[in-house]
């Protein structure tokens, strides 16, 4: 009897979830001896051709990390849903839009403009600009079309789980891998963690405060951190009361606090807003003008809130050329 076929795509990341799946270590063995794995470019020599050669739904289930930004990401996914009868939104990047969906608050040509003309280390004098297609020695090349914004995964294709995280902890990898193969299988569209919130399991809950009121927030290199003690006690914004749980925990360890990759509680329908809500009704004043010094001791408010999520939220970003 042959075993069921899976693949992993990577659309717009920065790696991390591929090495998520590499630090599965051992784990790797028993999924491989339940599994083949029939795709999976970064690790392997598989060509588009192969998966455009599989019967549709010829995939058990196929992981995809990374956001949706160009047009052969676009044609990938797709594709890949109609081969796979379960596909995976793999790591904060596929499930929220991610890190690189911040990219959302500029538009697509003030993001080219900036990454090949502006940034010191780019020796780029003639201020060249990649083209969808140009001619090279008689040939014509041609890249893929670099769309106006960043998209979650479900907001191109049909999405039957979540994996959160930046990356997701191997052992959550190898646990949801090993599920989509023996089952039972959870209802559409759950994500594959806690569903509670990561203060519901810190290990610093014990010291968090019944009522926390703030005069200022401190940045991590400000202060010297206390790694027994509730990081909002001590004044540093930590995104655990509003963060799905199931991390491991691997920032607060660290003495580092929660930034939130793992993504909202269910039926949050913007973590943003969820977490502004909540860090305003710390701030211990009712002075108008101390009010907005307290808040301007947040540097970048957007892009703390919105870190992971801004391209699922209901602001999506700035609007710009298509």
């Amino acid at each position: 009897m042959s075993k069921p076929k899976i693949g992993l795509y990577w659309c717009a990341s920065c790696g991390g979830c591929e090495e998520s799946v590499v630090d599965v270590a051992e784990n790797i063995l028993v999924v491989a001896q339940k599994a083949d794995i029939v795709f999976w470019p970064v690790a392997m020599d598989f060509k588009y051709k192969d998966v455009e050669a599989l019967a549709d739904g010829e995939l058990a289930a196929t992981l995809i990390n990374g956001a949706v930004r160009t047009s052969e990401q676009e044609y990938l996914v797709k594709l890949l849903r109609k081969k796979s009868k379960v596909i995976v939104a793999h790591g904060s990047c596929a499930h929220l839009g991610g890190i690189v969906g911040l990219a959302n608050f500029s538009t697509r040509n003030s993001v080219l403009e900036r990454a090949f003309k502006e940034v010191s280390t780019m020796n780029n004098p003639q201020g060249i600009l990649p083209k969808e297609k140009s001619e090279e020695n008689g040939k014509e090349l041609e890249l893929p079309y670099f769309y106006n914004t960043v998209r979650t995964l479900n907001q191109v294709i049909d999405v039957d789980y979540y994996l959160p995280g930046c990356p997701p902890p191997p052992q959550l990898v190898a646990k949801a891998i090993l599920t989509l193969l023996d089952g039972p299988l959870p209802p559409k569209g759950s994500v594959l963690a806690d569903t509670k919130a990561l203060c519901d399991t810190c290990s610093r809950r014990d010291t968090k405060p019944t009522k926390i009121k703030l005069k200022r927030f401190k940045r991590v290199y400000e202060v010297e951190i206390d790694p027994e003690r509730c990081f909002l006690d001590q004044g540093i914004i930590c995104m655990g009361p509003v963060t799905r749980g199931g991390c491991e925990e691997r920032c607060i360890k660290a003495n580092y606090p929660c930034r939130g990759c793992f993504g909202p509680l269910d039926n949050v329908k913007d973590m943003g807003a969820k977490a502004l809500s909540f860090i305003v009704s710390l701030i211990d004043s009712n002075d108008e003008k101390e009010i907005k010094e307290i808040i301007e001791s947040i540097p970048d408010a957007s892009g703390l809130f919105y870190r992971y999520g801004l391209a699922a939220s209901l602001l999506k970003g700035k609007k710009g050329e298509s």
